[in-house]
């Protein structure tokens, strides 16, 4: 049987910038899997006039080799719209092109093939050729199963939505992750009241998408947040430093207790809300107030729900403002859920358990060249799963072209690129 030299599960951005610098590389025998039918990106969270956090710059390549064809310029040269791009003058492009952006470059890579779910990976240490992955991989269209051996696999299947278990039992049309927003829309937009819960950028989106129908539907709004304020993203260009590879390997070389520590005290770097949407948000409803006027529309910072129930048509929250320690509940008749994303073990992963040597917390151990520790000579590399030893960094589109590279140097045991290793002008640590 063929053995690859290298196989990547899931087709996320990092995913995809893996398999775009690897087409690169003429002597790699590389293969990527995907089980979703076709490239989609965060499908219920591209709203109009949504944009990318980070410039156009950190797409698939262009940090490590601006001269690849997979570039966002050669992207917008192919669908004819480099002039238009020259002459709007955009930094942080549209999160629809973005999307389309991705389909492009994955509709074109013959290495990259959807419809193949991955259902299990083991590790054959008896084989000829020094030993291999072999991945059972069903074809989703025909429920026909192979196999796919590698020498090394690299882990990009994303992260799941994170719901807080006070609303597990409660999902359905009108309790929904932000993940899926535009398809409840239309079923938020006919309710009464309408809770947000979280107040990441996510949430912020979707708390201006409602307020902006608000004078058409009539819809009460509350939004709601345990971090202490509706707070701006860390946007300035020191504060940016957190997420170049300097910073990367500062963080990868502190001792675990110093960075379990830090990574909270971080969270305005990544997980706070873009200064143009807070001052979109602040702009509505001040014209709304205008001459004495209401709006209906509650925010709420500090404030922690800590269990949900249905009642009649809708649903009670039952909260607790944490700074003043006061209980209050929540009549609404539906929630959106903007509590953000989390890396998990899949469970593809369960055969190759007794191989792996996870840490006190039951997460992986990452080396700085992203491999986790086996027990076995494989080398198996993740993508965004990493932050608890990678810091803030991990889940940022502007460091996924470096990790890609970072990955493929180790996996052929030389540069295959340029690999940018500084970027900063703060020097983090003791010199």
């Amino acid at each position: 049987m063929r053995t690859h030299d290298l196989l990547g599960i899931g087709l996320g951005p990092f995913g995809l910038s893996l398999a775009a610098l690897a087409d690169g590389v003429d002597d790699l025998d590389a293969v990527f899997l995907d089980q979703r039918p076709a490239m989609s990106w965060h499908p219920g969270l591209l709203l109009e006039g949504a944009t990318l956090q980070v410039p156009f710059l950190a797409d698939l390549v262009t940090l490590v080799d601006p001269t690849s064809p997979w570039s966002y310029l050669c992207y917008l040269r192919a669908r004819g719209r480099l002039f238009r791009f020259y002459l709007a003058e955009r930094f942080q492009v549209p999160r629809a092109e973005y999307d389309d952006y991705l389909r492009w470059v994955a509709e074109s890579l013959p290495s990259c093939r959807f419809g193949r779910r991955v259902e299990a990976l083991t590790w054959d240490g008896g084989a000829p050729d020094g030993g291999a992955f072999v991945a059972t991989v069903t074809d989703t269209a025909t429920s026909r199963r192979s196999t796919v051996r590698a020498r090394a696999v690299v882990l990009g299947v994303g992260t799941e939505p994170v719901v807080p278990a006070a609303f597990t039992d409660l999902l359905g049309k009108r309790v929904v992750h932000a993940g899926q927003y535009l398809d409840a829309r239309p079923a938020l937009l006919e309710a009464g009241s309408v809770t947000v819960v979280g107040s990441g950028q996510s949430g912020a989106e979707v708390f201006l998408d409602l307020l902006r129908a608000q004078p058409q539907t009539g819809t009460a709004l509350r939004w709601l947040t345990r971090t202490p304020a509706f707070a701006p993203m860390e946007y300035s260009k020191l504060g940016l430093e957190h997420f170049t590879p300097d910073y990367t390997g500062y963080f990868h070389g502190l001792p675990q207790p110093a960075r379990e520590a830090l990574l909270p005290a971080q969270w305005q770097l990544y997980k706070g809300i873009s200064a143009a949407t807070i001052a979109e948000v602040y702009d509505l409803l001040y014209e709304r107030t205008v001459g004495g006027r209401g709006v209906d529309a509650v925010l709420q910072p500090a404030v922690a729900v800590e269990s949900a129930r249905a009642e009649g048509d809708g649903h009670v929250l039952e909260c607790r403002q944490v700074q003043q320690d006061r209980t209050f509940t929540v009549a609404t008749d539906a929630v959106v859920l903007a509590t953000g994303y989390a890396a998990r073990r899949p469970a593809l992963l369960d055969p190759l358990l007794p191989l792996l040597d996870p840490d006190e917390h039951g997460r992986y151990r990452v080396d700085a060249d992203h491999r986790v520790a086996l027990r076995c000579p494989g080398g198996l590399f993740v993508q965004n799963a990493e932050t608890h030893t990678h810091g803030v960094g991990a889940p940022d589109l502007g460091l996924g072209a470096w990790r890609a590279a970072t990955i493929l140097s180790a996996v052929t045991g030389r540069p295959l690129v340029d690999v940018p290793q500084q970027g900063a002008f703060t020097t983090f640590g003791a010199p």
